[in-house]
């Protein structure tokens, strides 16, 4: 912030920045250039005007679990200070599909499909945000009235070795892959998008670096002011390595069920306990602050982290009762060992007699029988609660038997 900006501000305005600040970089990643926020976030308190936040998204993945909710979080945070939610959907760059990581090109995507996942994504953020309090743009309003000399015109305000700097363009260069020449044109729409809406800051994960970057350069290039790029650390699953992903399994979806949320947080690594409270967690700064130092210096123990963490997590999708019933169920169930009131029947017509491995199988319990082996030598099997050791046993089905394996599959039989 400039001295002259600062001497505009009352102690009381420099007390409002300074608390809007420590919210916004709260657990983000890279901010590009900070300065410029915090120069943003002043001229906002002094004027009173609402700085413009734009998410861009293409609407390719409709089902969105935590890993998505880093940076929808960072919105609402922006939006709980009255600031303008700008949510861009990618019905025209959709087509196309963003190639950020991708080895190959992507498939286009159809206007139905566009249109099918922008209202799932809807009814999924409205979990998150305000969603009666944002400005929902589509890029096919000004994208699509763009001419062939407009686009050579935009093109022109970018060299090829700046587009080349990106990563997946350089990787599979090197591995001689093709790249399609409608790909470059990708960060140059995501770029003009920005230039259309004039968003003081756009916010996405750290492997949206390049694109987001392209919203400045094209800003400047058109003679308005830059916006500043707020990149958020990508969450890593419920495995600790990979990023969080359905299709890696190791994800937790807002519209799990209650139990099924509290299940897995329970098997987040302990190592990745602060950064959940940090990044997908209501807290406020100083909350997180106390969790991270308590963490460190073992006064709370990883299992009362996670079982608070997953209490949260219920608690800000299902509410507090749904909350509370959860971690009861966790506790009688896993920690005491009790057989869950509820759990899926299956009405079973087969053999009255039949290998376990083969049982198990055949519920889907285990997807084959020398998974079902291996699940029974880690004594991960039980049949009404009887643990069973031998692989080879042959069951008597019969009604009401209760099949458990590991700690949160139960199926109950009915004949």
């Amino acid at each position: 912030m400039s001295e002259i900006l600062k001497e505009q501000l009352t102690e009381e305005q420099k007390m409002e920045v300074k608390r809007q600040m420590a919210i916004y970089t709260q657990g983000v990643q890279e901010i590009i250039p900070v300065e410029e926020l915090e120069k943003k976030v002043a001229q906002s308190v002094l004027e009173k005007r609402p700085l413009k936040i734009k998410l861009g998204l293409d609407p390719s993945a409709p089902d969105v679990h935590l890993g998505h909710t880093v940076v929808l979080k960072k919105m609402r945070q922006f939006q709980e200070n009255g600031h303008i939610i700008q949510l861009l959907i990618g019905d025209f760059t959709g087509k196309i599909g963003d190639p950020t990581g991708k080895s190959v090109a992507r498939k286009a995507l159809t206007d139905e499909e566009v249109k099918h996942n922008a209202k799932t994504y809807f009814e999924q953020f409205g979990k998150v945000m305000d969603m009666e309090k944002i400005e929902l743009h589509y890029n096919s309003k000004w994208l699509s009235q763009l001419n062939f000399e407009d686009v050579i015109q935009l093109a022109g305000k970018i060299t090829v070795a700046r587009l080349m700097e990106r990563d997946d363009f350089e990787q599979r260069i090197a591995l001689g892959k093709p790249i399609s020449l409608h790909e470059f044109f990708y960060p140059l729409m995501q770029g003009y998008d920005s230039v259309v809406l004039e968003c003081d800051i756009e916010l996405g994960g750290t492997d949206q670096h390049f694109n987001i970057l392209m919203g400045r350069h094209f800003q400047e290039k058109f003679g308005k002011e830059k916006q500043v790029a707020m990149l958020m650390p990508l969450l890593e699953g419920l495995d600790g390595v990979e990023k969080m992903s359905k299709s890696k399994k190791n994800y937790i979806g807002i519209d799990e069920s209650p139990q099924e949320m509290y299940g897995k947080a329970m098997s987040i690594p302990d190592e990745l306990m602060a950064k959940y409270f940090e990044l997908i967690t209501d807290f406020s700064p100083d909350q997180i602050g106390t969790i991270k130092s308590d963490l460190e210096s073992d006064k709370l123990h990883p299992r009362d982290a996670k079982m608070l963490l997953g209490k949260t997590i219920v608690r800000m999708y299902h509410g507090e009762k749904m909350a509370e019933k959860a971690e009861q169920h966790f506790v009688s169930v896993f920690q005491q060992g009790a057989v869950p009131d509820e759990m899926p029947v299956v009405e079973w017509k087969g053999t009255k007699e039949m290998p376990i491995t083969e049982f198990l199988v055949e519920l889907q319990m285990l997807s084959s029988k020398s998974e079902a082996r291996r699940m029974i030598d880690n004594k991960g099997v039980k049949l009404n609660g009887a643990k069973i050791e031998d692989p080879r046993l042959e069951v008597s089905i019969t009604d009401g038997l209760v099949v458990q394996v590991g700690k949160r599959k139960f199926i109950k039989i009915k004949m």
